[in-house]
């Protein structure tokens, strides 16, 4: 998106595209962004694919100092853009990169989603092989995606083993407005087993994705442009701490696949320990609701935020199924994502129009309970106060196959 860095059209004659002929005699495309610094950025696309504010920020970093490579590994490898083909992205590749640059430059290795997993292969292959290199001094992680997927409710989620095998001295850029926010807690310690040190930086009232979001809000390209600074900023910090070389104990498989396919949007038996979490929340009144007050009612409890689209997508036909469900003991209870509540109260009035129960979890510890790892994400409950099922993900909820799994539950 042209627009997030439109002032910075003015240096597009910085970037050429170049390639590094790789052992096997095939070649590597990368885009190159010269600077006469002491430090070059590999800049490795996320799974949405090369993006042109990506590129546009990279030239603005270059004006900074900071020499930048962006390769393209969907090109060079004749891979579709699609989050499965991060995963067959050649670890030789990466480390071959990092071998070009090796030329006296001090070397920050950059990404953000799923490019954080082959990133880390990539590194670890080159601490394997060159044992005694410090050439990489760290890695920059924008919205970093440290797990194998996205599991259902109540599947253990797992992180991939390749980042307890990771010890070189991270930052990482967390957007605010984000459910991988609330999994830090288990990320950041998977990173320092290996050894890593950590730099966390939480970017209050962005997304994942900010900086290239069609989307995007006011605030995000605020932060958008001030990123290239950002960015570095974090360099340096990172310049602050001697580099680490040796490789960290790895278990595991460190080619574990990840799982990147989408989930069909149907609901699914929950599988984890039936009995629901704590939830004693304040609604939008002041007054303490707790979910054991709805015993001998069928629940549903859905987890949102107002800056989720298909959070705000679902809404009206969460309110339809409430409507139709009216004269039965059916209870919608919505936890809101630790928003304040005039944002939230705005949001109601301009955005949608429900009057179904809206909870505030303000810390996120309804979250954590619930373990719930994107948004939205509903849990129906039956009577007993038993989770029966679960999806994360929007859909419309008032379609005959959800009425009759409730209607199901009702009878029992």
């Amino acid at each position: 998106m042209l627009y997030v860095f439109c002032c910075s059209v003015n240096v597009a004659n910085a970037e050429t595209k170049k390639t590094i002929e790789l052992a096997d005699g095939t070649e590597l495309s990368y885009y190159h962004y010269p600077a006469k610094g002491k430090q070059v950025f590999i800049w490795l696309a996320p799974e949405e694919g090369l993006q042109e504010s990506e590129k546009i920020l990279a030239k603005k970093v270059a004006m900074k100092g900071i020499e930048v490579w962006y390769p393209d590994l969907f090109e060079s490898n004749f891979l579709p853009i699609a989050a499965s083909s991060v995963e067959q992205f050649p670890v030789s590749q990466i480390k071959a990169l990092i071998a070009a640059a090796n030329v006296g430059k001090d070397i920050y290795l950059v990404t953000s989603g799923r490019g954080t997993i082959p990133i880390l292969r990539g590194l670890r292959q080159w601490q394997t092989d060159m044992p005694d290199s410090t050439a990489v001094k760290g890695l920059i992680l924008l919205s970093p995606k440290f797990f194998v997927e996205t599991p259902n409710p109540g599947e253990e989620a797992h992180i991939m083993p390749i980042v307890y095998a990771t010890n070189i001295s991270t930052y990482i850029f967390q957007p605010a407005q984000s459910p991988w926010r609330w999994k830090l807690d288990r990320t950041l310690p998977a990173l320092q087993q290996g050894g890593s040190r950590i730099f966390t930086q939480v970017i209050k009232s962005v997304r994942d994705r900010f900086y290239y979001r069609p989307d995007a809000t006011p605030q995000e390209y605020k932060i958008a442009s001030e990123l290239p600074g950002l960015l570095s900023r974090a360099s340096r910090v990172l310049a602050t701490l001697p580099a680490q070389h040796k490789v960290a104990p790895l278990s595991g498989e460190i080619q574990k696949p990840v799982t990147s396919s989408k989930k069909d949007r149907v609901l699914t038996a929950y599988k984890n320990k039936p009995m629901a979490p704590l939830l004693t929340l304040k609604d939008l009144s002041g007054k303490t609701v707790n979910l054991n007050d709805y015993k001998g009612e069928v629940v549903m409890v859905n987890f949102w935020a107002s800056w989720c689209p298909p959070c705000v997508y679902e809404m009206p036909s969460m309110q339809r199924l409430q409507e139709s469900m009216k004269d039965k003991p059916f209870h919608i209870l919505a936890v809101n994502m630790a928003e304040d509540k005039q944002t939230i109260e705005v949001f109601l009035r301009e955005k949608v129009n429900v009057d179904f129960t809206v909870l505030l979890d303000v810390d996120g510890a309804a979250l954590k309970r619930w373990q719930v790892f994107a948004f939205p994400t509903t849990f129906f409950l039956d009577a007993q106060g038993r989770i029966r099922y679960g999806l994360f993900g929007g859909r419309e909820w008032d379609k005959p196959d959800v009425t009759k799994v409730i209607e199901n539950l009702l009878k029992e």
